[in-house]
């Protein structure tokens, strides 16, 4: 079980930690509803809570649930069938877990049209699958107590091409994974452009941002995060932000 409140209301009792987006450069992949929101699948093993979050971000501005699933499996066959935006992904789930679930959809995203993606919804900040679940190329997280409103922001930006980031979870990260992605910021030989903007995007600046800093054009830098992207062999922009965490070209508490 998620250990959540049941309300599946997102208003823990406990502190809460600020959202820190990282924003990239493209938008949703997956369909959107009649009305131009964006679609989402809940996945949480828990009815209480699927029906909690269902019923209050469903009635949120900009967002249409359109559907649920219990475990894993059956978040990657709804993700297969409804096509969502965004999936809001518990990890704690039967069958399969939410990190393997978010690993298999973005493993598909060659053979399916529009692979959505994964926002991970977890109890606590400190919880060791969420890194797991980032490095499985998820392009976030948010917590369960946060407030509902927040939470559907959170998907919003997550559809609209953003990545949801904690300074603290990437340096959690860094200091827990073997570093296996160290490598590869030598090995792929990025430019001195391409560093600095690989630097910025791990500041959290969005892609006009940058543009401004390095005085160039917003397509330069588009062009200059897709190559920083390939070069690492990074699944999306919070993969790349680890690798330069774990390379050491950014220092924890660099995006702070």
């Amino acid at each position: 079980m998620t250990g959540t409140d049941r309300a599946g209301t997102g208003v823990d009792r406990a502190g809460t930690v600020p959202v820190e987006p990282v924003t990239a450069d493209s938008g949703g992949n997956g369909d959107v509803s009649p009305r131009g929101d964006v679609t989402l699948l809940i996945a949480d093993d828990d009815a209480v809570t699927r029906s909690g979050l269902r019923l209050l971000l469903g009635a949120q501005p900009g967002i249409t649930v359109v559907g649920e699933a219990a475990d894993g499996v059956e978040a990657v066959e709804q993700a297969r069938l409804l096509r969502p935006d965004v999936v809001l992904m518990d990890v704690r789930m039967p069958r399969r877990n939410g990190i393997e679930a978010t690993r298999q959809l973005l493993a598909e995203s060659s053979e399916l049209t529009g692979t959505p993606r994964v926002v991970v919804i977890t109890t606590f900040e400190n919880d060791g699958y969420v890194t797991a679940a980032l490095s499985a190329g998820a392009s976030g997280f948010v917590l369960k107590r946060r407030p509902v409103p927040q939470i559907a922001e959170a998907v919003r930006v997550v559809a609209a091409g953003e990545a949801i980031l904690f300074p603290t979870a990437l340096r959690r990260m860094v200091a827990a994974r073997p570093l296996d992605s160290a490598e590869a910021l030598p090995r792929a030989a990025l430019t001195d452009r391409e560093e600095e903007v690989l630097r910025s995007m791990a500041t959290g600046l969005s892609n006009p941002e940058i543009a401004r800093s390095l005085t160039v054009s917003l397509e330069t830098v588009k062009t200059h995060v897709g190559n920083v992207l390939t070069k690492l062999g990074a699944q999306n922009r919070t993969h790349a932000v680890v690798i330069a965490y774990e390379s050491g070209l950014v220092v924890p508490g660099f995006a702070e």
